[in-house]
Formats: structure tokens, sequence, C-alpha cells
């Protein structure tokens, strides 16, 4: 739980809707109290990602001062990826697709999503994963790892 001291929720902010509309669980009270801070709920919760997904924006929010105790960030992760899974992601449309897009769905830096869109906007639409993979500042092997979540 190296990352637990650290954590940044994602701004999983509960302040625009009624807390009721999150899905019950452990953790639920907590994603409340924490996200709140900085986020409305339809911005936070409309992300689905994978552990490592959430980990990575959980990290970026305590670094912007999201605060909690480590056991609260632990309840608030473990609640994120059950209720929040990637695999409810629909694909990402790498020719259409916002930088918050690319970023979420595709669990990318927002150095790497300004930089897909970048080659896109000069080079024009991708037709393949190949084409895809040599968007400078994009890692071949990590877009061939999350292919199944893009689309053309």
């Amino acid at each position: 739980m190296f990352f637990m001291n650290r954590l940044l929720l994602l701004g999983l902010g509960l302040s625009g809707i009624a807390v009721a509309q999150l899905p019950e669980g452990p953790g639920k009270q907590e994603t409340q109290k924490i996200c709140s801070q900085c986020h409305e709920l339809e911005r936070s919760v409309s992300l689905r990602q994978d552990r490592d997904g959430w980990k990575t924006t959980m990290n970026k929010m305590v670094a912007l001062g999201a605060e909690g105790t480590e056991a609260d960030f632990g309840l608030v992760f473990e609640y994120l990826v059950r209720s929040y899974p990637a695999e409810q992601v629909p694909k990402v449309n790498v020719n259409t697709a916002s930088a918050i897009e690319l970023e979420a769905g595709l669990t990318l830096r927002r150095s790497q999503a300004a930089a897909l869109i970048a080659y896109r906007t000069k080079t024009g639409s991708f037709k393949s994963i190949e084409d895809l993979k040599k968007a400078p500042g994009l890692d071949p092997a990590y877009i061939e790892s999350k292919k199944d979540r893009i689309a053309f």
C-alpha cells in the first residue's frame, strides 16, 4: 500500500448530486467525504478504470491536495475499483476523443493525450493500431496493451 499515504482522489466530488446515487458498499461514505473536496460527482464517476488507472488518478489527486487518512483512501480506492470498473468503459475513438477522454479511457498522462491529439491533427485520422503506435510520446507496447479499448 505504498501509495495509500499519498492517494489523491481524482476529485470524486459529490457536491452536485445526492450521495444516494452512488452504489451502496464499503467506502461510499469516505468517497463522498474525500471527493467532495474538489469535484462534482458527474465528473468523478464518469471514469471507468482498471486498478492501475484508479491508482494513478488517486495519486494525482493527493498531489493536488486531497486530504484523508490512509485507511479512508484505501476504502475509496477499493470502492472505485469495484463500483466503476474498466470493463464498463466504452471504447475510445482515438480519431475523435478529447484529451480528457484519452486520459480517462486509455489511462494516458495529460502530455501523452496532448501529443496524440497534435499528431492526429498533423497527420490525419488513425486507421490502425500500427498508425497509433507511430504517435510521438506514446509507448508502442503500452498502446498494444490497450488495443481492446481503442476504436477508430
